[in-house]
């Protein structure tokens, strides 16, 4: 089958960042489903694999999204069927998305909301997993509560922060503060539902005693370490920190006044562990499915490269590695949509 993937890791405008290649076809285990792929995303966790990981053996296949067509079931297979148009976002252990087909845990993919296209429902994933876990796992907030409480999502324009504002403002009944800079982005967290937006670049403490706004929440999507300070003073005692960055010599004890509690979310977590709730993702991406095609949910996507090639996926790669992009960035697969 074709694939795209890397062979080192040197800057995205080198031949060798996206490389054309023959790939063996793989075979699905008892609780895989045989996808062919028809729409993928980027997100950061390909800057972040592509920097840091060389390949060993030949290239590596990124792609951490994807939405396709079943093509064969393994053994031991019960919620889906040949035919069955699925999304997804993987496992961090697998060959990734960037390829014709791709075998996943059935436990991990959800069905393909039927109002979007492949490439729309690719860019919905690894983001919605990750929003829904911080919201409710990390936070341990239930749907239906949190009124009267506040959320501030730190570096909210991007993929993560564009679904965790729909979701708490759809399941929860707390105040959503977005950070966000430009005009742009400020427009697009607004768009999504936030209902004030904080301008980052400049002190967040201040920014949210202007808004007289004191969050039992932050969810901090990127550059906590340059925020942390402000967000130990801007955070209510005995609230919450979650993040899904790598801050780099942070000083954790100084949350320790306010008795705040402090997390990290990987969503890959479950699948590289095979814990006993692997199959929490199935039911939350249903879930999400369920709530775009009501409405109650919109598309994240905001840039379309167009079909997979070496080019098209250089090009989505290094708009995501510019640290600009708002929304999420698809590609359609090999052969279209």
């Amino acid at each position: 089958m074709k694939a795209l993937g890397y062979t080192d890791r040197g800057p995205i405008s080198a031949p060798t960042s996206v490389v054309g290649f023959d790939a063996e076809m793989p075979v699905p285990g008892p609780h895989d489903l045989l996808v062919e792929v028809r729409g993928v995303s980027v997100n950061p966790v390909d800057v972040k694999v592509r920097a840091n990981r060389q390949p060993e053996g030949g290239p590596r296949i990124l792609g951490f999204d994807a939405a396709g067509v079943v093509k064969e079931v393994g053994a031991d297979v019960t919620a889906f069927r040949p035919g069955d148009e699925v999304f997804y976002a993987g496992e961090f252990t697998r060959p990734g998305s960037n390829a014709e087909f791709q075998a996943v845990d059935e436990r991990l993919v959800g069905r393909k909301p039927s109002s979007l296209s492949f490439s729309e429902a690719a860019g919905m994933a690894l983001t919605s997993i990750t929003a829904w876990e911080m919201l409710f796992d990390s936070f341990a907030i239930r749907e239906g509560e949190g009124a009267g409480e506040a959320i501030l999502i730190v570096g909210a324009a991007g993929g993560v922060g564009s679904i965790l504002i729909q979701l708490a403002k759809k399941l929860t009944g707390l105040t959503v503060v977005a950070s966000a800079s430009r005009d742009d982005t400020s427009a697009w967290v607004t768009k999504m539902g936030a209902d004030h937006v904080a301008n980052h670049r400049k002190p967040l403490n201040e920014e949210l005693n202007a808004l007289g706004i004191t969050p039992k929440y932050v969810a901090t999507l990127n550059q906590t370490d340059k925020h942390f300070d402000a967000i130990i003073d801007l955070v209510k005692p005995r609230g919450h920190i979650a993040l899904i960055d790598d801050p780099q010599g942070i000083d954790i004890s100084k949350i320790k006044l306010k008795a705040l509690s402090y997390s990290w979310e990987f969503m890959f977590a479950r699948s590289m562990f095979k814990t006993e709730d692997m199959d929490a993702q199935h039911k939350l991406l249903c879930r999400v499915a369920d709530m775009l095609d009501d409405g109650e949910l919109i598309s994240t996507v905001n840039k379309h490269c167009g079909t997979m090639s070496e080019d098209s996926l250089r090009e989505a790669l290094a708009h995501q590695e510019a640290g600009s992009a708002i929304g999420k960035t698809v590609l359609d697969g090999f052969h279209g949509a």
